[in-house]
């Protein structure tokens, strides 16, 4: 069984729910609406028969755990792709290490031909699964030409990053403590905040620790599975649907017995893109939530900010509420 954390953070609600699971086999019409409602009431599902190979991911996994199982002064040398427990350039902290790599030309030259050859596979299967899930989104919200939001991650300057992040274990002092009650999170990994850019695609191992919350306080866990892709919307996504979809906020926490490890593909537009909600999606009931910005001005404003900071509000037309 799992019981709460022996050091609960806060006083925050778990709440145990099912969240959306979308077949990309199911019937197209079927399909879109699932995900229209799912990042309407989430911004976030999880997709199965996505059609990337067992192969290319466990692949991907093997050397992911490969390389951070390396001794450090290892590991630093692929620095600064390579971070160990800070997150940004503003005092963020947590229980991970990462690799984070360039998604459309991985600057790995310091790592092994093989690494480079899995990383390269990987990320064009998870880029493709992007594009097919945001011209399915398209459709949905009815804008006319559905590789509006896809084209940005399809273009030769796209933004995008993989990013591998392990957290391990966070052991207790009491070693006879029975592995089957599973205080599972017990410290936060990485910090509550929302993705910047357009889609997040997350793979996990089988081991829990994701979370999303949907509303301030409250903490809905991700129960994991290999097997299945986790979808998340992201701030331009949110600011593209002219606040439609919603951008998750979303953290992970640690697990004390087992180490668990996220490969996750975000997929950005290139740094002159204009960011701005279709005409479609601006209507005289519906005008523009947010000013028009190119990426390389969101990006800015990222970096310039605390992890859990909610950067979206600086680039709102009409405030929250109103």
């Amino acid at each position: 069984m799992v019981l709460s954390s022996p050091h609960p953070i806060h006083s925050e609600r778990i709440l145990v729910r099912d969240l959306p699971i979308v077949d990309l086999k199911a019937e197209k019409s079927v399909v879109t609406k699932l995900i229209v409602k799912a990042c309407e009431e989430y911004g976030f599902f999880k997709v199965i028969n996505h059609g990337i190979s067992n192969e290319t991911i466990a692949k991907m996994e093997e050397s992911a755990f490969g390389f951070f199982a390396k001794p450090l002064t290892e590991k630093k040398q692929a620095t600064p792709s390579y971070g160990c427990k800070n997150i940004g350039f503003n005092g963020d902290m947590g229980e991970v290490e990462y690799l984070m790599l360039n998604a459309t030309t991985p600057s790995i030259a310091h790592l092994s031909n093989d690494f480079s050859s899995r990383v390269s596979a990987y990320t064009e299967a998870v880029k493709e699964l992007a594009c097919e899930i945001l011209e399915l989104m398209a459709e949905g919200v009815g804008v006319p030409d559905k590789s509006v939001f896809s084209r940005l991650i399809n273009h030769v300057d796209n933004d995008s990053v993989l990013r591998l992040n392990h957290y391990p274990p966070i052991h207790y002092p009491n070693k006879d403590r029975d592995k089957t009650t599973c205080y599972n999170y017990t410290k936060v990994g990485f910090g509550e905040h929302s993705d910047p850019q357009i889609l997040t695609i997350l793979r996990s191992n089988d081991v829990g620790g994701l979370q999303i919350s949907p509303e301030d306080g409250l903490w809905i866990p991700v129960t994991p599975d290999p097997s299945a892709f986790c979808v998340n919307v992201g701030d331009v996504l949110e600011v593209m649907t002219n606040g439609r979809f919603v951008s998750v906020r979303h953290r992970a926490m640690t697990n004390s017995y087992k180490s668990r490890m996220s490969m996750v593909y975000f997929g950005a537009p290139p740094l002159h893109a204009c960011i701005v909600a279709p005409p479609v999606m601006v209507t005289p009931q519906r005008p523009s939530l947010f000013r028009s910005f190119t990426w390389a001005d969101y990006k800015k404003a990222t970096y310039s900010l605390r992890l859990g900071d909610n950067r979206i509000d600086l680039f709102r037309t009409i405030p929250l509420g109103l």
